[in-house]
């Protein structure tokens, strides 16, 4: 999944994208690099992001989605919002990826009537408020608790298992110290029965590891993607599709017999 912010702030790209043509070339780059899915958010969600209305939120995102659905590429967004979700729905948005993990009044409702895929995202508290001290006392258990009942609750909304992703919300209300206990057992939270998204692409976990800048993790960025697949993650959110695709390719074809090269 190839990330792009069409957005002023957002932590790693925020304003690189913001205009409509910079962005439906950004967006055509992300599927030429070899990503399968684009991921377009108009809302910063960065830690102390402030909330804008939704219509600014469309605004932003709405020719980006329109063209590129329009167009046959698999199209998720980034949002919160069902007012936002019935617009890109009705443009031929494929996937809801909510932070809120539908949660805000109506966004289930709308997620249930229609046949698009759902990501559910763990946070704590809000963007504005979610790195302020956050605390857990077994952050895998709460994660894995929260992820459980709200797929259970798409699923009693009439939203089948097969639509559903689950998503930890690495650096949403988490240090370093519970970001790596979730990483380390991500296949717990892969195992619980539902398919499972890792976003650690460019991510502060990564710049606390290697002590670089967010412009210089695409190293720790790819080897965070692999280390996510190898413990169960079915999709990964990611800003260098290119660099990320190649060693997935490369950690599949060794990893499968199946795969390989005529010897003569």
């Amino acid at each position: 999944m190839g990330v792009l912010n069409v957005t002023p702030d957002s932590f790693s790209d925020g304003g690189r994208f913001a205009t409509p043509t910079d962005a439906l070339k950004r967006a055509e780059q992300i599927f030429e690099e070899g990503a399968d899915v684009l991921d377009v958010g108009g809302e910063s969600t960065r830690p102390g992001a402030a909330e804008i209305p939704w219509e600014e939120e469309l605004r932003r995102l709405g020719p980006v989605v329109e063209v590129m659905a329009a167009r046959g590429f698999p199209v998720s967004v980034d949002t919160s919002r069902p007012e936002v979700m019935r617009a890109v729905i009705d443009m031929g948005a494929v996937i809801i990826n909510d932070v809120r993990a539908l949660r805000l009044p109506g966004a289930l409702d709308v997620a249930a009537a229609s046949d698009v895929g759902v990501c559910l995202m763990h946070m704590q508290g809000t963007p504005a408020t979610m790195q302020v001290a956050p605390e857990y006392r077994d952050v895998l258990v709460e994660v894995s608790d929260f992820l459980r009942e709200r797929a259970q609750t798409c699923e009693a909304a009439g939203i089948s298992r097969d639509r559903i992703v689950l998503d930890p919300g690495f650096g949403f209300g988490k240090t370093p110290d519970h970001n790596l206990r979730l990483l380390r057992h991500f296949s717990d939270i892969a195992g619980m029965g539902w398919p499972v998204m890792a976003g650690l692409s460019r991510k502060s976990l990564l710049g606390h590891i290697v002590g670089r800048p967010v412009t210089d993790r695409q190293s720790a960025s790819v080897t965070a993607a692999l280390i996510a697949v190898e413990r169960g993650a079915v999709v990964v959110r990611v800003h260098d599709i290119a660099a990320t695709r190649d060693a997935l390719l490369l950690w599949r074809v060794v990893n499968d017999k199946e795969l390989g090269f005529d010897e003569h």
